[in-house]
């Protein structure tokens, strides 16, 4: 882990290795509720919407990936950065919503509920899954 902490209206970041399997999802939401209720004071209104992206974004990751996931939190005063990167050349995309679906509604729910997200790929073949959330 990697942290660089200036709370109080200013910048905080994380940094977190975690592995492949579906303990991380959970894990990213407990280091999510840190960084936003305890680290820095941050109001709990958007609390849930930054775990339920987190969670997405690692769900994805861990099921893409052969090996573990990175976790990056960047807060400021009026942003949630989340970067999750793997060694998959996969891309995620956004799917047609489908009742009969049992799966593929992750990305639809990133979407919905941040600024903006996007996917960029890396020399290496593997990609990083932005998401921003706006926090006023």
């Amino acid at each position: 882990m990697r942290a660089q902490k200036r709370c109080g209206g200013r910048t905080a970041r994380v940094e977190f290795v975690l592995p492949g399997g579906s303990a991380s999802a959970g894990r990213a939401r407990q280091l999510t509720r840190a960084l936003l209720a305890e680290g820095c004071g941050r109001p709990s209104d958007r609390l849930h919407d930054a775990q339920l992206v987190v969670s997405e974004l690692v769900s994805n990751a861990t099921r893409a990936a052969r090996g573990p996931c990175r976790l990056r939190l960047r807060l400021d005063a009026h942003e949630f950065t989340v970067e999750v990167h793997d060694d998959s050349p996969e891309r995620p995309s956004l799917r047609p919503p489908s009742a009969s679906a049992e799966s593929g509604r992750g990305l639809a729910l990133v979407h919905a509920l941040s600024r903006h997200w996007c996917v960029v790929g890396d020399r290496r073949g593997g990609k990083t899954v932005r998401a921003v959330l706006a926090l006023d």
